[in-house]
């Protein structure tokens, strides 16, 4: 075995993320070290873990081979398992093209969410097609201390609660996930997004992850709400046939989020490698438990 393992460093929209490649699914990951890695005093530090594997080396993703080479095999910064990352989509895209694994253009990523399309624009900046939001029916709630919003379900291959609140301070410090009823609405947690108008078809918000806290963006969040505001404001492509763009403020940057008439969502935004570097692999032994 070898005793140094690659890893890079990337963020989109400060939404940061661990990246190890390995192509032929060699590396065992098990979630303490995957919180190990993400740990940002006794590891390398991200909101989550991108782990790259050609998708015929995952059991989760032979099945998507045809049509993906590469799986984004995401990982929670406690190192649970999610459906997707909108941001970490992104950030893996411009890996492989970093890597010399994928050029200017299109490209297939697989994730437990779908085979997602991707464009690597001139500009720099990443495109992303998300795939469809899905709007289950029921009322959901959101809190933090004293305060209670309604909230849309929203999901995008992950699930969303999105709240439009008066003042973005009001969602508090997100240590803490935000309570939700009823429990039966996100059996698996949730994802939490505080919004507020800045100017039209413009939004803010913060999140609180699943699995990962407050981050400064999350790309499938910044999809719920752009649907969600649309929704509220009474644009619906579906029913106009005219596609509908909203900005989308993040902690960390800002993203430009598409519905199209067919029901698809865009996202785009930057995606910046920032480091690379190798694990110690006696090290990273130690923390797998």
């Amino acid at each position: 075995m070898s005793t140094r393992i690659a890893f890079l460093k990337g963020h989109g929209t400060e939404n940061d993320f661990v990246i190890v490649p390995d192509p032929e699914n060699a590396v065992d990951l098990p979630p303490s070290a995957v919180a190990a890695l993400c740990d940002r005093r006794a590891g390398i530090g991200g909101d989550g873990l991108l782990h790259v594997v050609r998708s015929a080396a995952h059991p989760e993703a032979r099945g998507m081979a045809a049509e993906a080479e590469w799986f984004m095999d995401y990982r929670n910064s406690d190192g649970s398992i999610a459906e997707m990352c909108g941001n970490g989509v992104r950030v893996f895209a411009r890996y492989l093209q970093h890597a010399g694994l994928a050029a200017e253009g299109d490209l297939a990523v697989a994730t437990r969410g779908g085979v997602k399309s991707v464009h690597l624009a001139k500009d720099g900046d990443v495109t992303v097609g998300m795939g469809r939001a899905l709007l289950p029916e029921g009322d959901v709630t959101v809190a933090v201390g004293g305060h209670t919003w309604a909230a849309r379900n929203v999901n995008m291959g992950n699930p969303h609660a999105v709240a439009f609140v008066d003042d973005l301070a009001d969602a508090g410090t997100l240590h803490e996930a935000p309570p939700f009823s009823p429990a039966s609405a996100y059996p698996d947690g949730v994802n939490v997004e505080f919004v507020v108008d800045r100017g039209p078809r413009h939004v803010a918000m913060r999140v609180h992850e699943r699995g990962s806290g407050e981050t400064r963006s999350c790309g499938t969040g910044a999809c719920a709400v752009a649907v969600a505001t649309a929704r509220r404001d009474g644009a619906d492509p579906a029913a106009t046939g005219t596609p509908v763009t909203y900005t989308v403020d993040v902690l960390g940057g800002r993203l430009l989020i598409t519905e199209h008439p067919d029901g698809t969502v865009e996202m785009t935004g930057p995606a910046v490698i920032v480091a690379e570097g190798e694990l110690d692999a006696e090290w990273l032994e130690g923390v797998r438990g």
